[in-house]
């Protein structure tokens, strides 16, 4: 059975609500509220799945009392009733089930309540998988050369290019509260705002929609202007990296054989098949983040003396970074060290016609002089 509760100011409208729900074998009316204090005094120690609600209430309105009752009861659903179109939206960004308009048909009715059974067969079905220690959703997000999001190695497809676009910007901001109006500004930047505002509310519904489907329940979260994606129990190439980076970081060594894996099976530049204008910055961070990386790898492989792999590491921090007059000065240094001219002659020579040839500079002042020295040795 669904178990139930209803809020509304209206005595003729809750007795209606409760005539209606009762047609419906599957659900059970366990209470009914006509005033705000009758139900903060008895609704949290009541069992229920779901919450009807009258927008319109003397004291606190149904969205409010929305957000109250997902603090008591963070899985359970809302749905809005009221005779206004108005509060649609922010209904829909409280991540509510339904919104439907007074007066309520059967027909209506109905599609809520086949909505309630899909939702709430996903939520008791995964405590149950987790009891009989299944594994937890296999998801697999690749932000490397690309962009693509897998569920047991199974691409994933999205409802709209929108809101593939969403979860990737949402996911870039992992677990930070994103305003509403930024996300506007990233994704609908050219919509007038209403307009906007309304494609995003629609987005994050078929996003919501898609993570459900994917064993992901509210992991969207919407409060105070903010959106919120908070996602546990998946790989992601990006977030392996940053990993390394932090662990690097805390204990004060870095995880070289996890470092090596990573270099090797490195892809390519952050969602780089994309055209997303939010994404420079992001690509930028990673991209200076990988680097970082290398500088790592060389300095251990320094200390070690493993000079083969020294030279591969700057070779591709060559490769990522073709115009750093720092990196070609620690690839001539290298060869410097190995005894080795002729390579750092040609070193400096390729790095020398790739610059001026792409940007029509010379290598800086520092860069000259070793090469200077090098070459009257």
């Amino acid at each position: 059975m669904i178990r139930v509760i209803i809020v509304d100011d209206e005595p003729l409208a809750l007795l209606n609500m409760e005539k209606q729900l009762a047609e419906f074998n599957s659900i059970e009316v366990v209470s009914a509220f006509s005033t705000i204090e009758d139900l903060l005094e008895v609704a949290p120690t009541l069992d229920f799945h779901v919450a009807f609600l009258d927008v319109e209430m003397p004291g606190m309105n149904g969205l409010e009392i929305a957000q109250l009752l997902k603090k008591w009861k963070k899985n359970v659903s809302i749905v809005f009733v009221t005779a206004y179109r108005d509060y649609a939206i922010e209904a829909f960004e409280i991540n509510s089930l339904d919104y439907l308009l007074k007066p309520i048909s059967k027909a209506r009715l109905e599609t809520t309540v086949n909505r309630i059974h899909e939702l709430l067969q996903l939520e008791l079905t995964t405590p149950a998988q987790i009891q009989l220690n299944e594994p937890s959703p296999s998801l697999s997000i690749r932000c490397l050369g690309g962009f693509a999001v897998l569920n047991n190695e199974t691409i994933v497809h999205w409802r709209t290019v929108k809101t593939k676009e969403l979860f990737a910007f949402l996911l870039a901001n992992l677990n930070n509260h994103v305003p509403r109006d930024t996300i506007i500004d990233a994704l609908w930047a050219e919509t007038e705002y209403k307009k906007a505002r309304v494609q995003l509310h629609t987005t994050v519904s078929y996003l919501r929609t898609t993570l459900s489907t994917l064993g992901y329940l509210n992991v969207l979260q919407y409060a105070n202007g903010c959106y919120i994606l908070q996602l546990e129990h998946f790989h992601c190439d990006v977030l392996e990296l940053e990993q390394l980076l932090k662990d690097k970081e805390e204990v004060g060594e870095l995880a070289i054989e996890k470092a090596e894996v990573f270099i090797q099976n490195y892809k390519g530049e952050y969602m780089a098949t994309l055209d997303y204008a939010w994404i420079h910055s992001k690509s930028n961070f990673i991209h200076n983040q990988l680097t970082l990386l290398l500088s790592y790898l060389v300095e251990h492989y320094t200390t070690t003396n493993n000079f083969k792999k020294r030279e591969q590491t700057l070779l591709l921090m060559i490769e990522y970074n073709p115009y750093s007059d720092k990196m070609i000065q620690q690839l001539i240094q290298h060869y410097a060290d190995e005894d080795n001219r002729a390579n750092a002659v040609k070193a400096y020579k390729a790095f020398k016609k790739n610059l001026f040839t792409d940007l029509g500079i010379l290598p800086n002042q520092e860069t000259l002089e070793l090469y200077a020295t090098i070459a009257q040795e």
